[in-house]
């Protein structure tokens, strides 16, 4: 099914639906006894909202489904589905078991027994599964193979299972990186360090779970220096994250570092999963997908990582995968319930209170997520990034004098700026123009510039900005020709481009860049407004009108809504006049740019 047919689908389930509904009422009003409208009913809706990521409103109408018809293995499997989305075992197993029973099976069915087995540790049932013809997935089989011979006592079996796997050039890093973590859980540090100091092993390294690995093996072989040193090549001196500042002020006071990662054969099983998971998640988005649309590979990602959180329950990692996978799929009631449920001053709290504020933003609850931050930069204030974090959502709050007090705080910590801290001047700087402060907006935009002089969304902001409030048109122009040269791709800075065309009075340029800009960003009240201005400008009056009309539709700011309504009533030229008799600089009085 191509993106088209899904998009159609999605538009006429509703209608599908509501058909059904009503037949489903028809006919359980008539009392017969063979109706199955009611559970097709609820059946449909339970699919229709897997078919939106809805998964708990799934799995209520694929309950109701399953009591009007407990044998359909269609209404079962899609049941299944939902309840792993959501971490409910105790019903997908019970699910599982009964779609085995009559021998109906398919990969998530094998999938909840194998987790099963596993969590019940019984490693060999799960080899016999395998063998069987049982499987987790093409990319899982081979090394959950040697983690559960390792769960049973064969650990020269479960080498070979690993190895073999490893005989694949593709899967080799992966199957090495797994084969060290679990002679490690065994306590052969010695083989797990020459395994994880190959070049093989590199990239699993030099990762945050490899090298928390890696620096427990090494003070396990009683190398704290060595693993001082490599935590401090690969987190530097002070790491920010807080399992690894623990690991390195043990190293410090000459204490041995237990290793903790993987304790047993189900935390390797739980780790397998999370990594599947984290690299399939990784990958990029079909070039045709809609942007409002999760990437297909998302309903994998988050079986996986719900295995490892079921396998391991305080694997904050996989919380963390959970959360971002279903806010990927536009789930964030799913995504906040997931978040609140780690632990804020645990290895990864910060991470998670800075997921959590995100997806309260994404929801909307806007002074939610700045309380969540609030309490995150009163427990690390040290830390510019949880400071910039409040700000962002301050100022998309329009909470514009917080926002500037924020990074401000954020800029105290950092001493003198790097090249990289440009974003927060620019931020801050935003804040300041909203509210009126443009002489420190002004200083915030060039010291933006100072330490990032091609920096375009700064570029157009500044030239903008400039061209609004100063006379300045020919250093704006210069800017602004120079953003849209770095991002011609851009409606707001075409738009800004095509404006500081009209204001140095070079109507036709204006014509040719406010043309381009509606056509990449058709909805724009304030290029429509432009638009319509220069419109009349070159003459074609009728045309600005209806440019006018269409920025008036798509809701534009009161000032600017003013302002489109007097110009319909008397022109443009009347405006202008207006506007200069009253000491104003007979120019569209809209402030924004896109880029704030």
């Amino acid at each position: 099914m191509g993106t088209s047919d899904v998009a159609s689908y999605r538009r006429l389930l509703p209608l599908v639906l509501l058909f059904v509904l009503a037949a489903g009422a028809s006919e359980g009003a008539s009392g017969g006894a063979d109706a199955p409208a009611a559970p097709a009913g609820a059946y449909i809706a339970g699919r229709y909202a897997i078919v939106t990521s809805d998964y708990q409103a799934a799995a209520d109408y694929l309950t109701q489904a399953l009591a009007g018809d407990p044998t359909n293995s269609d209404i079962a499997g899609s049941a299944l589905l939902s309840y792993i989305a959501l971490g409910d075992w105790d019903r997908a197993r019970a699910i599982a078991a009964t779609l085995s029973l009559t021998k109906q099976t398919n990969s998530l069915v094998d999938l909840v027994t194998l987790a099963g087995l596993v969590q019940d540790e019984k490693y060999a049932d799960a080899v016999a599964a395998l063998d069987k013809g049982r499987t987790a997935g093409p990319l899982v089989d081979g090394i959950f193979r040697g983690w559960a011979l390792v769960g049973a006592g064969q650990m020269g079996d479960a080498l070979k299972a690993f190895d073999k796997v490893a005989e694949d050039k593709g899967l080799r890093p992966f199957a090495l990186q797994q084969k060290a973590l679990a002679l490690a859980s065994v306590g052969d540090f010695e083989a797990a360090d020459k395994i994880l100091s190959s070049d093989d092993a590199k990239a699993f390294a030099q990762s945050r779970r490899g090298l928390i690995a890696h620096a427990q093996i090494l003070s396990q072989l009683e190398r704290d220096k060595d693993a001082l040193k490599l935590l401090d090549d690969m987190a530097g001196p002070t790491p920010q994250d807080r399992e690894l500042a623990s690991i390195r002020k043990a190293l410090v006071e000459g204490k041995t570092v237990p290793f903790t990662l993987i304790r047993s054969a189900k935390d390797g099983l739980a780790e397998l999963f999370l990594a599947v998971g984290s690299i399939l998640s990784t990958e990029p988005a079909p070039k045709d997908l809609p942007p409002d649309q999760a990437r297909p590979q998302t309903a994998d990602v988050l079986m996986f990582a719900r295995t490892a959180k079921y396998l391991r329950p305080d694997l904050a990692d996989a919380d963390l995968l959970i959360a971002a996978t279903v806010q990927e799929q536009k789930q964030n009631a799913l995504a906040i319930s997931v978040l609140r449920q780690i632990d804020p001053a645990g290895p990864m709290g910060i991470e998670a209170q800075y997921g959590l504020a995100n997806a309260l933003v994404s929801d909307g609850q806007l002074d939610e997520a700045i309380q969540v931050l609030k309490a995150l930069t009163a427990a690390v204030p040290d830390r510019p990034d949880t400071w910039a974090a409040l700000g962002d959502v301050q100022r998309r709050a329009e909470r514009y004098a917080d926002g500037a007090d924020a990074y401000s705080r954020a800029l105290a910590t950092i001493g003198a700026p790097k090249t990289e801290q440009w974003v927060l001047f620019y931020a801050r700087g935003i804040c300041y123009e909203r509210m009126k402060d443009w002489t420190k907006a002004e200083a915030d935009f060039r010291k933006a510039l100072e330490l990032s002089p091609d920096q375009p969304d700064v570029l157009n902001y500044l030239g903008y900005s400039l061209l609004e409030k100063t006379t300045n048109y020919t250093e704006a122009l210069q800017m602004i020709a120079k953003a849209a040269k770095a991002v011609p791709d851009s409606g707001a800075i075409a738009d800004s481009l095509g404006w500081a065309y009209y204001r140095t009075g070079d109507y036709p340029k204006a014509e040719v860049e406010m043309e381009r800009a509606i056509n990449l960003m058709p909805n724009d009240p304030v290029v429509n407004d432009h638009l319509g201005d220069v419109y009349w400008m070159v003459g074609r009056k009728t045309e600005a009108v209806f440019q006018w009309r269409r920025a008036q539709s798509f809701k534009p700011d009161p000032e600017d809504a003013a302002r489109i309504r007097r110009k319909l009533e008397v022109g443009l030229d009347a405006v202008l006049k207006e506007e200069a008799a009253k000491g104003g600089n007979g120019t569209a009085g809209s402030t924004t740019n896109g880029n704030g």
